[in-house]
Order: structure tokens, then sequence, then C-alpha cells
């Protein structure tokens, strides 16, 4: 059974009043790999939307995000301020595996819209959490000369970086596989750069880390430590 036939067929058994369903996710943009699963956006009238399952049907591993047009709308509505809405990119990039009343190919539009206009600009303040957070792990690094320590506190960074240059950027953020993804477009090199620095922490080196991450923080405004500050406590 082929994934959309089987996207589909889960459908059908697990929701056959359902409006309308995507499939989105790596295999509907052509990125498909040996482990990867059904993504399944699938719109109900009503209850017991919303929610989501992972489940296995046939051959396949499935993930079903499970809503009605409200809470789609909601789910949309909250995930744009932080940049990073899958639910919005399985219905703009994914598959739409049947409409029974237009409401697939609304979403659809809306979502494709969305995507294209970008996210909204990262605020001065999330900026510079960041660059407080990516300091504070460089000053750790630094301070640092246990092996398993350094593993970790290099990993954050790696991941951190990426974030803040996507924010620099303007462009959408991601998480995991995502995050490679979004950072090879937004900033071509970055993600060798950061692969390399990391690897020569393992060896003992940290310069080249340090310098990949040191000039990604430049472009926010460079390291930052002495004089933040947050009221209450996080």
């Amino acid at each position: 059974m082929d994934a959309i036939e089987a996207a589909r067929a889960v459908v059908q058994e697990q929701h056959p009043e359902a409006r309308t369903a995507f499939l989105g996710g790596s295999v509907a943009t052509g990125r498909r790999t040996a482990t990867s699963d059904l993504d399944v956006v699938v719109l109900l009238h009503g209850d017991p939307a919303p929610y989501r399952e992972s489940l296995q049907y046939a051959d396949w591993p499935v993930e079903m995000f499970v809503h009605t047009e409200a809470t789609w709308y909601a789910y949309i509505d909250r995930e744009l301020p932080v940049r990073r809405s899958p639910l919005l990119w399985m219905c703009a990039a994914g598959l739409l595996l049947f409409d029974t009343d237009g409401l697939g190919a609304r979403l659809a539009a809306h979502a494709r819209k969305l995507t294209a206009a970008g996210p909204p600009p990262a605020s001065a303040e999330e900026i510079d959490d960041r660059r407080y957070v990516i300091t504070d792990l460089l000053d750790d690094l630094a301070g640092s000369d246990d092996q398993s320590e350094r593993l970790f506190i290099a990993t954050e960074l790696v991941r951190r970086t990426g974030e803040l240059a996507l924010a620099v950027a303007g462009t959408w953020d991601g998480g995991g596989k995502w995050l490679g993804r979004r950072l090879d477009a937004a900033a071509p090199g970055l993600s060798a750069r950061l692969h390399h620095g990391l690897q020569e922490v393992l060896s003992g080196r940290a310069e080249p880390l340090v310098t990949a991450v040191d000039e990604v923080l430049g472009q926010a405004g460079g390291r930052f430590w002495v004089g933040y500050r947050r009221a209450g406590i996080r």
C-alpha cells in the first residue's frame, strides 16, 4: 500500500465522517526516508477533535492531527507568533487527500498564503533572550574541561545558534530535521560550519564553533550578558 492510499484508508477507517484531510511531512514533499511516517491532518465537524495520535496502519507509522475548522485556526493563530507551525506547513505543502465540502481547498489556500508571506518578525526581547542564553553557553564552554559537559554544551549551542540565525533572517523556525532544512535555505553553509565546530569541540578545540557562533551573534548585536534583565523569575 503506497503512502497516499494508506493515508486515505486510515482516515476512512478512523473518521469516515471527516470533512477533509491532508497528507503532509516528508512523504508529501518528496523527501521521504526509510523511517518516514505519514503525517495526516484530519478536519471533523466536532468531537473528538482536537487531538493527535500515533498509530500503525498496514506497514506505515501514522501521526494523525485531528481538528475542527475552529481549532485549526486557533492552533495556527497560536503558532504564528513563534514562527513555527508544523500544522500550517502540512496543509500548505501537503497533498489534499479529499475534500467533501470545500473546506480543504480553503484551508490549503490560506496556509499557502501565510507561508508565502513569511512569519512575523522576532521581537527585540526575543532576540536579546536568545543572545543572553547563547552568551551564557559560550562562557560555560570556555570554562569546562569535562568532555561530557562540553558535548552537551556544544550541542545546545549548535541548536540555539541555528534558531537565532533563522530569527535574524526573518524566516520560519523548525525543530529537528526541519531546523537543518530551514537553515540550509536561510543561511547556506552555516550548518556545515556548526557541524565542523561540534566535531572540533569533541576533539578538544572549541575555536571553530565559537567563531561560527560569534558570527551569528554579531548579526543580532553580539554577545549579551551584563545588563540583561527580565521581570519575574524564569
